[in-house]
């Protein structure tokens, strides 16, 4: 069994800026969603049977409160966050579980899936669907991969590090030294892609890098500016850590079974009608009555 966890933040933000718009009747932007969709639709069709699909419901979530400067929905247009009620309810009126995040992020719930899919016995692999560094974290060997559906990649640990130059666990360490513009923190001083690498490969973690450099085992350009920005800005470092660190406890699944697809609601048509979709709920009736499924 293959599970496959979507990032539908990711996806409606790809779709948006990819396909042409399409306007409803009452003049509502559906062009994203619908392409989103299809998209998912197609997975079912290429056989993937346990899809769950994680929405930001709103673009804020308790980093808000941790860090002013966090990502915010501001800047984002507004025809685009109009669409993801719309991918919502398409998606679940389709049959597709789907995880709509408030308190948490997409992201988050992600991560909370993969933990209690990757704990399945049952389940042989699973695919974290987005080529976001944040789920990084979250892979482990080749049991947890994260694939970049546009560009039919595979990312497995060993890609991570080849990557990055730092294992799975030591991903938020990374981000909380380099920055991440994408989500408004801006990481240390001086610190950089290489630096960062190459100091974690060793330490792992923030806590275990030494205060003076001349303790470091590894050598590093800078190595005195960066230990002593490092010493000044550790709290603000472990703060950084937190935001880049997923959160498992997010509402998903109690099960894998809760992924298994099942086939459309008789919600569908409406639902497909609002974006002019018709054509997708005969799509997932056809998938649905298909001699493989």
């Amino acid at each position: 069994m293959i599970v496959h966890l979507v990032d539908g933040t990711y996806e409606l933000f790809r779709h948006y800026f990819a396909v042409p718009s399409h306007m409803t009747a009452d003049g509502r932007e559906v062009g994203a969603v619908r392409a989103t969709v299809g998209s998912v639709l197609s997975m079912l069709g290429d056989g993937a049977t346990h899809v769950g699909v994680a929405t930001d419901h709103v673009i804020e979530s308790f980093r808000n409160e941790l860090w002013a400067g966090y990502k915010t929905g501001d800047g984002v247009p507004a025809d685009l966050l109009g669409q993801f009620p719309l991918l919502e309810e398409s998606l679940e009126a389709l049959g597709v579980v789907v995880w709509p995040m408030d308190r948490f992020e997409a992201d988050d719930a992600l991560a909370s899936a993969a933990a209690v899919a990757a704990a399945d016995p049952e389940v042989d692999q699973v695919r974290i669907c987005t080529p976001d560094k944040d789920l990084a974290q979250c892979v482990q060997g080749d049991r947890v991969v994260q694939l970049d559906r546009r560009r039919n990649v595979v990312i497995d640990e060993s890609g991570v590090v080849d990557k990055y130059g730092v294992a799975p666990t030591s991903i938020p360490d990374y981000l909380a030294l380099v920055g991440d513009s994408a989500d408004g923190f801006p990481g240390l001083p001086g610190w950089g892609a290489k630096s960062a690498a190459t100091v974690l490969a060793r330490y792992h973690h923030i806590e275990a890098i030494p205060d003076e450099p001349g303790e470091w085992d590894v050598r590093v350009r800078g190595s005195a500016k960066l230990a002593a920005t490092l010493v000044e800005q550790r709290q603000q470092a472990l703060l950084f850590r937190r935001l880049a660190t997923l959160d498992r406890s997010a509402p998903t699944i109690d099960a894998v079974e809760e992924c298994r697809w099942q086939g459309p609601t008789d919600r569908a048509d409406a639902a497909c009608e609002r974006i002019d979709g018709s054509r997708l709920a005969d799509e997932a009736r056809r998938l649905a009555s298909s001699p493989d499924r």
